[in-house]
């Protein structure tokens, strides 16, 4: 058994928040840990190149509780969460689940969550890293509306991988192989109450499990471990690896509240002309008629394999700093070095070369299409 990772390297006190799972993730040996929306979110097992290859040929678990939720009900949480979001939730039916963005009345990006519609007028949306609980609060004290905006006893845990279909049949039988893509059923296990959804941050074929009573996590953990077993699983970090190939955006790197959503590639996740009224209307349809100065483009980094970087590295062109590589990883199936750079217009193009600052010395890099891989999403579909 594992020496247990020493948690006062990076903690003082009780002020940050574990989760339901974090005892178990201990046990099974995690070996890193970092901050995420004020909980600790473990970051590998294992070296994270043998996650990754875990993730893409068995099955994997994940302790993701740092999604935290925000849970809307009310007589107005319709019209409420629709304020939130561009995105037209009168097609988001009871049962089903969106990626949506959350933004400013400038057309910023507060947070890019998983919305689950669980009622008519009940919502649950599961954060990125920001603190959406005290902006949805703040807008709902001066809104007029009839809501109310809590955290609720959720915590969800993500099995992801090409068997993860095996591990959740044998957990809740057939009834899990009939959800579609975004799609969730709420049941329980052996008395443990859950919403079980078809998404993930992996671009692979996957499931969230939403623990609804914080006081049967390692219940719950123990039990997908032992289901799970057969097809080989094991517990993981998330994988920056498979995330980026698949063309998935973190918020506070990609993306943040000084970013909109036409420079980060999700215009898709826009509504101009839905019925309801959001905030950054305005501005958006001002950004849509007068286009954007600057954009999220995919590179190809020359070199050798680089780490995944801990700062926002410099592109230049012509010698010229111009914008900042802000994701970036070696990816072993590509062979090649790939990530995010937020760069002029004129520079986003496929094919632009570009110069990137690595700690290692300046390299060159070009432009490539975005996702790497699989820009159908056909894998998580599946």
């Amino acid at each position: 058994m594992p020496e247990p990772f020493d948690m006062r390297l990076i903690q003082r006190g009780a002020r940050l928040r574990r989760s339901p799972f974090f005892e178990a993730t201990l046990r099974y040996g995690c070996r890193a840990y970092t901050v995420y929306n004020h909980m600790f979110l473990p970051s590998y097992y294992d070296d994270p190149v043998n996650e990754y290859w875990h993730l893409l040929n068995e099955v994997t678990l994940w302790d993701v509780s740092v999604e935290r939720n925000t849970e809307i009900t009310g007589a107005d949480a319709f019209r409420f969460t629709s304020l939130l979001t561009p995105r037209d939730l009168s097609k988001c039916a009871v049962g089903q689940g969106k990626y949506v963005l959350i933004t400013t009345e400038q057309g910023g990006i507060v947070n890019d969550p998983v919305l689950l519609r669980l009622g008519e007028q009940h919502f649950w949306l599961a954060g990125a890293d920001s603190d959406l609980l005290l902006y949805a609060k703040g807008l709902a004290v001066h809104s007029g509306m009839r809501v109310t905006i809590r955290e609720p006893d959720v915590s969800p845990l993500q099995v992801q991988g090409p068997k993860s279909k095996q591990v959740m049949q044998a957990l809740f039988g057939d009834k899990v192989l009939a959800l579609r893509y975004y799609y969730f059923l709420e049941t329980d296990l052996d008395g443990i109450p859950l919403v079980v959804t078809r998404t993930g941050w992996t671009s692979e074929v996957g499931y969230e499990v939403y623990l609804r009573d914080g006081s049967r996590g390692d219940e719950l953990w123990e039990r997908i471990m032992e289901a799970g077993r057969p097809f080989n699983i094991r517990p993981t970090g998330p994988s920056d690896i498979r995330r980026i190939e698949g063309g998935i955006l973190n918020h506070g790197t990609d993306l943040t509240v000084d970013t909109n959503p036409y420079e980060v590639g999700l215009d898709r996740l826009v509504d101009l002309d839905k019925e309801a009224e959001f905030l950054g209307r305005d501005a958006l349809r001002r950004v849509r008629v007068e286009g954007v100065k600057r954009r999220l483009a995919g590179i190809e980094i020359e070199g050798a394999p680089i780490e995944f970087n801990m700062t926002r590295w410099p592109v230049r062109k012509g010698g010229e700093s111009i914008g900042q590589v802000t994701s970036a990883i070696y990816s072993p199936r590509l062979g090649k070095n790939i990530g995010y750079a937020m760069v002029p217009v004129a520079h986003a193009g496929v094919g632009t070369e570009l110069e990137v600052d690595t700690p290692g010395g300046a390299v060159r890099a070009v432009v490539a299409p975005m996702p790497f891989v699989d820009p159908g999403k056909t894998i998580p579909k599946s």
